[in-house]
Protein backbone atom coordinates (compact mmCIF):
# COMPACT_ATOMS: atom_id res chain seq x y z
CA UNK A 1 0.00 0.00 0.00
CA UNK A 2 1.11 3.19 -0.70
CA UNK A 3 0.98 6.92 1.69
CA UNK A 4 -2.88 7.33 1.18
CA UNK A 5 -3.97 4.00 2.75
CA UNK A 6 -1.20 3.70 4.78
CA UNK A 7 -2.92 7.32 6.38
CA UNK A 8 -6.47 5.86 6.13
CA UNK A 9 -5.62 2.92 8.04
CA UNK A 10 -3.80 4.83 11.07
CA UNK A 11 -7.83 5.70 11.90
CA UNK A 12 -8.17 9.25 13.55
CA UNK A 13 -4.92 8.90 15.71
CA UNK A 14 -3.19 12.36 14.58
CA UNK A 15 0.14 10.95 15.99
CA UNK A 16 -0.22 7.01 14.72
CA UNK A 17 -0.66 8.39 11.25
CA UNK A 18 2.51 10.61 11.11
CA UNK A 19 4.47 7.36 12.00
CA UNK A 20 2.87 4.99 9.52
CA UNK A 21 3.53 7.99 6.78
CA UNK A 22 6.96 8.22 7.97
CA UNK A 23 7.75 5.12 8.35
CA UNK A 24 9.54 4.05 4.64
CA UNK A 25 12.32 6.99 5.65
CA UNK A 26 13.12 5.71 9.02
CA UNK A 27 15.43 2.83 8.72
CA UNK A 28 16.06 -0.40 11.35
CA UNK A 29 16.20 1.08 15.07
CA UNK A 30 15.71 4.60 14.15
CA UNK A 31 11.92 4.65 15.19
CA UNK A 32 12.92 4.49 19.06
CA UNK A 33 14.44 8.05 18.57
CA UNK A 34 10.67 8.81 18.26
CA UNK A 35 7.66 9.49 20.15
CA UNK A 36 5.70 6.71 21.41
CA UNK A 37 2.75 7.06 19.32
CA UNK A 38 4.98 7.71 15.69
CA UNK A 39 7.04 4.72 17.07
CA UNK A 40 3.77 2.50 16.63
CA UNK A 41 2.90 4.12 13.71
CA UNK A 42 6.19 3.51 12.01
CA UNK A 43 5.61 -0.54 13.39
CA UNK A 44 2.50 -0.79 12.05
CA UNK A 45 3.39 0.74 8.70
CA UNK A 46 5.92 -2.19 8.79
CA UNK A 47 3.54 -4.56 9.43
CA UNK A 48 1.17 -3.45 6.73
CA UNK A 49 3.91 -3.77 4.30
CA UNK A 50 4.53 -7.61 5.57
CA UNK A 51 0.99 -8.41 5.46
CA UNK A 52 0.75 -6.91 1.61
CA UNK A 53 4.02 -8.27 0.87
CA UNK A 54 3.08 -12.13 1.32
CA UNK A 55 -1.00 -11.50 0.37
CA UNK A 56 -2.23 -13.73 -2.25
CA UNK A 57 -4.12 -11.42 -4.01
CA UNK A 58 -1.57 -8.75 -3.75
CA UNK A 59 0.69 -11.33 -5.94
CA UNK A 60 -2.25 -11.91 -8.08
CA UNK A 61 -1.60 -8.25 -9.62
CA UNK A 62 2.14 -8.22 -9.22
CA UNK A 63 1.99 -10.92 -11.53
CA UNK A 64 0.20 -8.97 -14.34
CA UNK A 65 3.09 -6.55 -14.57
CA UNK A 66 6.31 -8.50 -13.66
CA UNK A 67 6.49 -9.10 -17.06
CA UNK A 68 7.13 -5.85 -17.89
CA UNK A 69 8.60 -4.08 -14.99
CA UNK A 70 10.18 -7.02 -12.85
CA UNK A 71 10.66 -5.90 -9.47
CA UNK A 72 9.09 -2.20 -9.88
CA UNK A 73 5.73 -4.08 -10.23
CA UNK A 74 5.49 -4.56 -6.60
CA UNK A 75 5.54 -0.52 -6.08
CA UNK A 76 3.35 0.10 -8.72
CA UNK A 77 0.52 -2.00 -7.14
CA UNK A 78 1.21 -0.15 -4.48
CA UNK A 79 0.69 3.17 -5.77
CA UNK A 80 -2.61 1.77 -8.55
CA UNK A 81 -3.77 0.05 -4.71
CA UNK A 82 -3.60 3.91 -3.58
CA UNK A 83 -5.89 4.70 -6.64
CA UNK A 84 -8.85 2.85 -6.12
CA UNK A 85 -8.69 3.90 -2.79
CA UNK A 86 -9.12 7.48 -3.79
CA UNK A 87 -11.26 6.93 -6.50
CA UNK A 88 -13.83 4.59 -4.26
CA UNK A 89 -13.29 7.42 -1.00
CA UNK A 90 -17.16 7.98 -0.50
CA UNK A 91 -17.28 4.27 0.29
CA UNK A 92 -14.45 3.99 2.55
CA UNK A 93 -14.70 7.54 4.50
CA UNK A 94 -17.34 10.10 5.49
CA UNK A 95 -15.28 13.01 5.33
CA UNK A 96 -14.20 14.27 1.77
CA UNK A 97 -11.31 13.49 0.03
CA UNK A 98 -9.97 16.74 -0.86
CA UNK A 99 -11.02 17.66 2.96
CA UNK A 100 -9.17 14.54 4.02
CA UNK A 101 -5.63 15.68 2.33
CA UNK A 102 -6.16 18.96 3.02
CA UNK A 103 -6.27 17.73 6.64
CA UNK A 104 -3.59 15.64 6.51
CA UNK A 105 -1.09 18.06 5.25
CA UNK A 106 -1.88 20.85 7.61
CA UNK A 107 -1.14 18.12 10.32
CA UNK A 108 2.16 17.03 8.84
CA UNK A 109 2.77 20.95 8.47
CA UNK A 110 2.29 21.52 11.99
CA UNK A 111 4.68 18.75 13.44
CA UNK A 112 7.44 19.45 10.59
CA UNK A 113 9.91 19.38 12.78
CA UNK A 114 9.89 15.62 14.00
CA UNK A 115 9.52 14.35 9.96
CA UNK A 116 13.25 12.59 8.76
CA UNK A 117 14.78 14.91 6.76
CA UNK A 118 13.83 12.87 3.39
CA UNK A 119 10.42 13.55 4.31
CA UNK A 120 10.87 17.65 4.74
CA UNK A 121 12.40 17.38 1.46
CA UNK A 122 9.51 16.21 -0.31
CA UNK A 123 6.38 17.26 1.64
CA UNK A 124 6.63 20.89 -0.08
CA UNK A 125 6.05 19.20 -3.50
CA UNK A 126 3.54 16.82 -2.09
CA UNK A 127 1.02 19.37 -1.41
CA UNK A 128 2.12 21.90 -3.96
CA UNK A 129 0.91 18.52 -6.41
CA UNK A 130 -1.79 17.34 -3.89
CA UNK A 131 -0.31 13.94 -4.69
CA UNK A 132 -3.34 12.05 -2.19
CA UNK A 133 -5.78 13.78 -3.64
CA UNK A 134 -5.29 13.41 -7.46
CA UNK A 135 -4.31 9.82 -6.86
CA UNK A 136 -8.29 9.58 -7.90
CA UNK A 137 -7.21 10.16 -11.29
CA UNK A 138 -5.37 8.24 -13.71
CA UNK A 139 -3.53 11.08 -15.19
CA UNK A 140 -3.10 11.87 -11.05
CA UNK A 141 -1.59 7.79 -10.92
CA UNK A 142 0.86 8.27 -14.58
CA UNK A 143 2.39 11.60 -13.05
CA UNK A 144 3.18 9.98 -9.63
CA UNK A 145 4.60 7.21 -11.37
CA UNK A 146 6.68 9.33 -13.95
CA UNK A 147 8.11 11.04 -10.76
CA UNK A 148 9.02 7.71 -9.23
CA UNK A 149 10.73 6.72 -12.29
CA UNK A 150 12.88 9.67 -12.80
CA UNK A 151 14.25 9.20 -9.15
CA UNK A 152 15.41 5.52 -10.71
CA UNK A 153 16.96 7.59 -13.52
CA UNK A 154 13.66 6.06 -16.21
CA UNK A 155 15.03 2.36 -15.99
CA UNK A 156 11.82 0.99 -15.76
CA UNK A 157 9.45 3.08 -17.56
CA UNK A 158 6.85 2.84 -14.72
CA UNK A 159 4.50 5.53 -15.89
CA UNK A 160 3.33 3.24 -18.51
CA UNK A 161 1.88 1.02 -16.30
CA UNK A 162 -1.24 3.02 -16.94
CA UNK A 163 -1.55 1.43 -19.86
CA UNK A 164 -1.98 -2.14 -17.82
CA UNK A 165 -4.41 -0.03 -15.30
CA UNK A 166 -6.86 1.10 -18.26
CA UNK A 167 -6.29 -2.91 -19.68
CA UNK A 168 -7.22 -4.41 -16.54
CA UNK A 169 -9.00 -2.03 -14.14
CA UNK A 170 -11.77 -4.15 -13.39
CA UNK A 171 -9.25 -6.87 -12.66
CA UNK A 172 -7.11 -4.16 -10.59
CA UNK A 173 -10.00 -2.99 -8.89
CA UNK A 174 -11.86 -6.14 -7.49
CA UNK A 175 -7.83 -7.21 -6.51
CA UNK A 176 -7.93 -4.24 -4.35
CA UNK A 177 -11.51 -4.57 -3.15
CA UNK A 178 -10.83 -7.97 -1.59
CA UNK A 179 -7.72 -7.58 -0.17
CA UNK A 180 -8.30 -4.36 1.28
CA UNK A 181 -10.98 -5.99 3.10
CA UNK A 182 -9.00 -8.08 4.75
CA UNK A 183 -5.91 -5.79 5.06
CA UNK A 184 -8.33 -3.48 7.19
CA UNK A 185 -9.34 -6.28 9.24
CA UNK A 186 -5.81 -7.14 9.64
CA UNK A 187 -4.89 -3.59 10.89
CA UNK A 188 -7.95 -3.12 13.13
CA UNK A 189 -6.36 -6.28 15.35
CA UNK A 190 -2.74 -5.11 15.20
CA UNK A 191 -4.08 -1.82 16.52
CA UNK A 192 -5.98 -3.58 19.60
CA UNK A 193 -2.42 -5.86 20.29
Amino acid sequence: MNFLAHIYLSGDNAQLKIGNFIADSVKGKQYLDFPAEIQKGIVLHRAIDTFTDTHPIVSKSVERLFDRYGHYSRVIVDILYDHFLAANWKEYCGTPLKKYTEDFYKLLETNFEVLPKPVQNFLPYMVADNWLYNYREIEGIEKILFQMNRRIKYRAKMHLAVEELREFYEEFENEFRMFFEELKAYVKSEIKA
